[in-house]
């Protein structure tokens, strides 16, 4: 998407405009994180002027926002014209069954999409966007935590769980969290340069923004484990989900004898370190069925097994079940299916 050029550039006279529509208890990191990439990118040092970026917060009452964990944002204003913004995020909040929905922000959001100004749904943001009816046929980027909750509420569109934030032409949706971050120095790099956004990313202590397709973090499933070699060995598996690494290979690098490496992890978690590493391979697998539309092939080879058959065969061992038969049953609201959110345990490994 090319940024967009302001219909009323009289209006403002700052490179980037962002008008922030925050919702009932809307969740505070996400827009924080969003927020202060721009105010960092605005101007020189840490001033806080804004001078190349502008940023605006509304409700739809123009009273403060308040967020979920209770803090207060103010001033916030009513909803002002969207020809005003380059985009207009919305920073949604809890979902559960009472949640209210705000009736005048899903009309301003449409109005906005009228206007052709781009909507960018952060965290349960893009719920709202939904609601709008201004996701049909589009691809929607959304945290694996709700991953579950959006298919059942809206089964006509298609959640995407495995990446940060999707770009999508005059919709852009984000996963929440930190990846707000990421996404706002897409935003700025695009408007401003390359230098603003690190500027801003560097201030924040992060080193570099990361890629919309980065795959989300998957949901910690282990709880504390004292042995240090073991942590470090667990943490290189993690990052090398998509290959099979030697033992030989995997001692080298945490500095210790495949003998010892091996001692070490059945006294810690009662498996030996080639087990634990196939079975770690293999829960990643149980998360991209659930949450990502890819086919068992294509995780299987994500996941790096040789081939479907081999990875069907490990799978149906541990699980119980073939890869297809899983997934079958995590599309049936009615099973009790297994969820790779409860493979937790204290300082064992729960497959």
């Amino acid at each position: 998407m090319t940024p967009r050029t302001s219909k009323h550039p009289g209006a403002r006279g700052e490179p980037l405009s962002v008008g922030f529509v925050l919702l009932h208890r809307f969740t505070l990191m996400p827009f924080a994180a969003f927020v202060d990439c721009l105010r960092l990118a605005a101007d020189e040092g840490d001033r806080s002027r804004q001078l190349r970026c502008h940023w605006t917060f509304m409700t739809s009452t123009g009273e403060p926002a308040v967020s979920s964990c209770g803090a207060a944002v103010s001033p916030c204003q009513p909803f002002r014209n969207p020809d005003d913004f380059d985009y207009i995020v919305v920073i949604g909040g809890v979902q559960d069954e009472k949640a209210r929905v705000d009736t005048a922000a899903l009309a301003y959001l449409k109005q906005a999409a009228s206007a052709q100004v781009p909507l960018v749904g952060v965290c349960t943001g893009v719920f709202a966007l939904i609601q709008a009816g201004l996701m049909n046929g589009r691809r929607c980027c959304v945290s694996w935590y709700h991953h579950r909750d959006m298919v059942q509420r809206f089964p006509a569109i298609e959640p995407v769980a495995d990446r940060l934030y999707i770009d999508d032409g005059d919709r852009v949706t984000c996963a929440g969290g930190a990846a707000a971050a990421d996404l706002a120095a897409y935003l700025i790099e695009r408007h401003l340069g390359k230098a603003w956004a690190m500027k801003s990313l560097h201030i924040m202590l992060l080193e570099e923004a990361r890629a919309g397709t980065r795959p989300q973090p998957q949901p910690v499933v282990f709880g504390k484990i004292e042995d240090r070699l073991v942590r470090r060995s667990i943490a290189l598996l993690e990052q090398h989900l998509g290959e099979s690494i030697s033992m030989d290979v995997l001692a080298e690098r945490v500095g210790t004898s495949r003998r010892n490496l091996e001692r070490r992890f059945r006294e810690t978690l009662g498996v030996g370190p080639q087990k634990f590493a196939r079975d770690l391979r293999l829960r990643y697998g149980l998360w991209l069925l659930h949450y990502t539309g890819k086919s068992v092939t294509e995780i299987g080879e994500q996941c790096g097994f040789a081939d479907t058959a081999h990875f069907s065969r490990h799978f149906r061992s541990t699980f119980g079940m073939t890869p297809s038969e899983m997934r079958k049953q995590a599309g049936d609201p009615d099973s009790d299916r297994v969820d790779p959110f409860f493979l937790h345990v204290e300082g064992r490994p729960a497959l």
